[in-house]
């Protein structure tokens, strides 16, 4: 169906942060699958991997024991201080999950019509759902009638979110991006999160963080809450939990944890032996490289970079950068510099009409890091 408009090339092969099309041309990958291959593509391990599990053991069915799934399950629990999780196939799953479980929280708190805040400017997925959370008109344009239960305030506003405790007593949760992706990059305050979590606590509400794009190392912190020494109630991750392997996973603690019981929730494919063991080689392969180190170490490469060489060019209006989750926000609408960086050799991404999103692997190499500043740079100079 005509769901993409595809852009004029056609991979066959990648290493590391290259592609190669089908002419043979290389290119520097910058966008990861947006956000998805971390450790870049065709990594060794999770090659391996792949292969030994093909051979041993695809599919059962969440009916019966997974020894992989436990192990999965097991590792992230203890790395993100959480007490269970549910395995599902995309990101957009992953938040599905967690907006039954606050709904099925509050149902069971006699709340009758339980709402979730969410904010402007976000994206959780897809589904009706999830396409009902996001705070973005053009994606649920044509799909109405929505799904109600969403409450929208302004994003880094602590302000409305305390406005609401005053006047809605059927809000059981808040729903947010550590910082927005697909919204801009857009990073909010310091405290920003310690203050949701705070209302969180004062009102029993959820605090539930979409990581699907900040997880998995990509801030420079494994989840980009612990940037805020903080706890969440609920935690989505997808994207580069898999390196592209479809995976997404819902963790929660607490009273979340225990909402759901037997036949409340599922997946055919969710956590399969396969899924997961990849996703537990990236997490080896996070751990033993220091990717998540390397990555904040990266983005402050990056900074100076951009800093230097566009902090006082007329027509950009802000940087935005946390580890390797980059946004260089213009006066205009840039994205004809998608394909621009394209005939150039290099795969970026424009978002929110005017910013121009990089989210390079973390596996990426100094001279790699300072090519992206050069070429992004070079782009915007003769755009600008």
């Amino acid at each position: 169906m005509t769901t993409y408009k595809r852009l004029p090339v056609t991979f066959e092969r990648g290493e590391g942060a290259r592609l190669w099309d089908d002419q043979g041309r290389s290119y520097l990958d910058a966008i990861s699958g947006i956000a998805v291959c971390g450790l870049g593509h065709a990594h060794p391990e999770i090659r391996d991997a792949l292969c030994d599990q093909a051979g041993s053991l695809l599919h059962t069915s969440n009916i019966y024991g997974i020894a992989n799934q436990n192990r999965l399950g097991d590792r992230l629990c203890t790395l993100a201080a959480m007490d269970r999780v549910f395995f599902a196939n995309s990101g957009a799953e992953a938040n599905e999950a967690a907006i039954k479980i606050a709904r099925l929280y509050g149902n069971k708190k006699g709340i009758k019509n339980p709402a979730i805040i969410v904010m402007d400017q976000s994206f959780h997925g897809r589904t009706l759902a999830t396409l009902s959370a996001t705070g973005n008109r053009k994606v649920q344009a044509g799909f109405e009638p929505l799904v109600q239960g969403f409450v929208r305030v302004p994003y880094n506003d602590i302000e409305a979110i305390n406005e609401i405790t005053h006047n809605n007593n059927s809000v059981v949760a808040v729903l947010v991006e550590p910082i927005q992706g697909e919204g801009g990059v857009n990073i909010p305050d310091v405290d920003y999160l310690n203050k949701i979590r705070e209302v969180c606590d004062k009102n029993e509400w959820l605090m539930m963080l979409d990581e699907i794009q900040t997880g998995m190392g990509r801030t420079g912190q494994l989840f980009s809450y612990q940037h805020n020494n903080i706890l969440p109630d609920v935690m989505t991750l997808a994207k580069g939990l898999g390196n592209g392997m479809p995976i997404g996973a819902c963790l929660a603690r607490g009273a979340a944890a225990e909402v759901f019981a037997p036949g409340n929730h599922g997946s055919t494919f969710g956590g399969n032996p396969l899924a997961c063991r990849v996703a537990l080689t990236v997490l080896d392969v996070i751990e033993s490289q220091q990717l998540t180190e390397r990555a904040a170490q990266l983005g402050e490469r990056m900074r100076a970079g951009f800093q230097s060489k566009l902090g006082e060019q007329q027509g950009v209006l802000s940087i935005r950068i946390s580890g390797l989750m980059i946004g260089i926000e213009l006066d205009r609408p840039c994205g004809e510099l998608v394909t621009r960086a394209l005939d150039q050799g290099m795969l970026i991404n424009v978002t929110a009409d005017k910013v121009i999103r990089l989210l390079p692997p973390l596996i990426i190499s100094d001279a790699e890091c300072d090519q992206i500043i050069d070429g992004v740079c070079t782009l915007i100079d003769s755009f600008l």
